[in-house]
C-alpha cells in the first residue's frame, strides 16, 4: 500500500505571499523588521508559536502569543478568502491518485479554519482519507513528526509514504521520517530542493517526473 502526504500552504494551495505579508505586518508592530525572504525560506513549516518565538524572544506572554496568533490567522483568511487558488494541478492530481487507491492525507501545521477555508473552497476535502494538523504535534518541521502521525493515522508504514512539500524543511521532515519526497518548487528551486533531499521535483502537478508517475502506479 503506498500513500501520499501533502503539505497544505505553498504545496496545495497557493497563498505563501499573504502569509508572508500578514507576518510581515505583525513583526513590524513588535518592532522588528523581518525580511520577506526569512519568512517564506527560513521558516517555512515551523508552528505560528515558533516564528513568534523567533521574531520576538521571551519578550511576550504565553497569552499575548495566543492573541497575536490569532490576530495572524484572522488576517490571512480575511485576505485568502477572496484569492483562494490551488498550485496549478492539485486537485485533478489528488483525485487521479485516490481513484488509483493511493491513500492521501495532509499533513500541515495550519490551523483548522484555516484548513477548512482552502479544502472546502477548492472542494478537496474530501480526497484526503485523513488530515492531520498541529493539533497534538510537539515539534515542528523539519522534525518528522507531522508526517509520522499521518502515516500512523493511514495506517502505512513511513517506507511507504511519498511526501509532497514546497519548502526545505518540509522535505527535511520526509526524510528524517523515512520517506520519499517530492519538492514542488513554489518557494525554493528545484535545485535547492533537491539538495535537501528530495526524490523527485517539479515546478507543480502538470509537470511531475515520470519516474514519479510509475512510482505512485499511475504509469
Amino acid at each position: 500500500m503506498i500513500a501520499a502526504l501533502f503539505d497544505l500552504n505553498g504545496t496545495v494551495v497557493d497563498d505563501m505571499r499573504i502569509h508572508g505579508e500578514v507576518w510581515r505586518e505583525l513583526a513590524r508592530g513588535l518592532g522588528h523588521d523581518v525580511p520577506a525572504a526569512r519568512i517564506y525560506r527560513d521558516w517555512a513549516g515551523w508552528t505560528a508559536e515558533d516564528i513568534i518565538a523567533q521574531i520576538a524572544g521571551n519578550a511576550v506572554s504565553a497569552e499575548t502569543v495566543r492573541e497575536i496568533v490569532e490576530e495572524k490567522e484572522a488576517r490571512y483568511r480575511e485576505r485568502f478568502r477572496t484569492q483562494v487558488a490551488e498550485v496549478r494541478g492539485c486537485a485533478a492530481f489528488l483525485r487521479r491518485l485516490r481513484a488509483t487507491g493511493v491513500k492521501l492525507a495532509l499533513a500541515t501545521s495550519a490551523p483548522a479554519l484555516n484548513r477548512a477555508l482552502a479544502l472546502d473552497t477548492l472542494g478537496i476535502a474530501a480526497e484526503f482519507d485523513r488530515v492531520v494538523g498541529p493539533e497534538g504535534i510537539s515539534r515542528g518541521k523539519p522534525a518528522p513528526d507531522i508526517f509520522l502521525a499521518a502515516a500512523a493515522a493511514l495506517g502505512v508504514p513511513p517506507q511507504c509514504c511519498v511526501v509532497f512539500e514546497d519548502a526545505v524543511n518540509g522535505v527535511l521532515a520526509a526524510r528524517a521520517a523515512g520517506m520519499r519526497a517530492v519538492g514542488i518548487a513554489t518557494a525554493f528551486t528545484q535545485d535547492e530542493l533537491r539538495q535537501a533531499g528530495a526524490h523527485w521535483t517539479a515546478d507543480d502537478f502538470l509537470s511531475l517526473p515520470a519516474g514519479l508517475l510509475s512510482a505512485l502506479g499511475l504509469k
